[in-house]
């Protein structure tokens, strides 16, 4: 039976990995550079660049489920609350699974029709039906600019639905931002496969940045084929040769056995052990944003 971690206080889990809502806008606010990022929770950030407000896979309410009181539920807030975001000019979404796709957090986003929302194949009426109207589809390595912006579906080791009937009715994606200046990955959600990550890093690479999933994967007979441990969240930001490994998909909802304070101590583990500097793996609290500045040269270790 699945252990109800969200029982739990945050310090009883012996890690201080969020902070207050407050603290979080003042920091955004305090922070003037052009290129940063907020983890919001789970696989929500807030990333700005080139003057955009991006959201990913925004989920920013109580349950992860079709309705109020179904499915897993947030044990950890929104590190900012919808009606706090600065105006929203981008939504990118991974897949349609309840943890990454919440219609309650997108009905509540104001000003739909000035937001440019981009998804895999399939997933465009979902968006239409709730009042978005520029909906972009893409395949997987099909791009579309906007402004400055130019957004890439990637492969994902993943599948989609959110029903009985639905299984792989649309597709799921990993997605390449690139701005002016700066490349970032978001991976969605994922498993491993070297050889998808390392053509993902040939064709598309390096990145600044990779926003990489780091928990439920325990079981693990359950889950490795659908998604990541902490050491191969880090292994796939060296296949695609990423400077900086961001930890997200922990912390915020109860969908596995291993304790929440294990996936970031594994991961932080993994990044010294596979040749990253400490300051380029990064475990956030929820609510806290990081500049996004310029790495000066790639931080990994040759391999041997």
């Amino acid at each position: 039976m699945r252990r109800i971690w969200y029982s739990y206080f945050p310090e009883e889990m012996g890690i201080d990995y969020r902070q207050t809502e407050a603290q979080s806008l003042q920091q955004l606010a305090a922070n003037q550079q052009p290129n940063k990022l907020t983890w919001l929770g789970h696989a929500s950030f807030l990333l700005q660049l080139d003057g955009q407000n991006i959201l990913t896979d925004p989920h920013l309410t109580d349950w992860a489920g079709p309705v109020t009181g179904l499915g897993p539920e947030r044990y950890t807030p929104p590190g900012i609350r919808i009606e706090n975001l600065p105006p929203i000019n981008v939504i990118v979404i991974s897949h349609n699974h309840f943890d990454h796709l919440s219609k309650q957090t997108l009905e509540q986003i104001p000003d739909k029709s000035a937001i440019k929302v981009v998804v895999p194949l399939g997933m465009k009426p979902f968006f239409a039906d709730i009042g978005y109207s520029q909906i972009t589809e893409l395949d997987w390595h099909q791009s579309v600019e906007v402004d400055s912006l130019k957004l890439t579906a990637v492969p994902a080791i993943h599948h989609s639905g959110r029903g009985l009937f639905d299984k792989d009715a649309v597709l799921w994606a990993g997605w390449v931002i690139k701005s002016s200046d700066r490349t970032v990955f978001f991976a969605g959600d994922t498993a491993y496969a070297q050889s998808t990550f390392a053509e993902i890093g040939k064709q598309y690479g390096p990145f600044d940045t990779a926003l990489v999933p780091i928990g439920a994967y325990v079981p693990h007979e359950l889950f490795k084929d659908n998604h990541l441990t902490p050491r191969q969240a880090v292994q796939l930001g060296k296949d695609i040769q990423a400077t900086n490994v961001v930890a997200m998909h922990w912390g915020t909802f109860n969908l596995s056995d291993e304790p929440p304070s294990e996936p970031p101590r594994l991961f932080k583990q993994a990044g010294a052990e596979l040749g990253y500097s400490d300051d380029a793996v990064w475990v956030m609290k929820i609510g806290e944003t990081r500049s996004l500045a310029k790495p000066q040269a790639i931080r990994i270790a040759n391999d041997p």
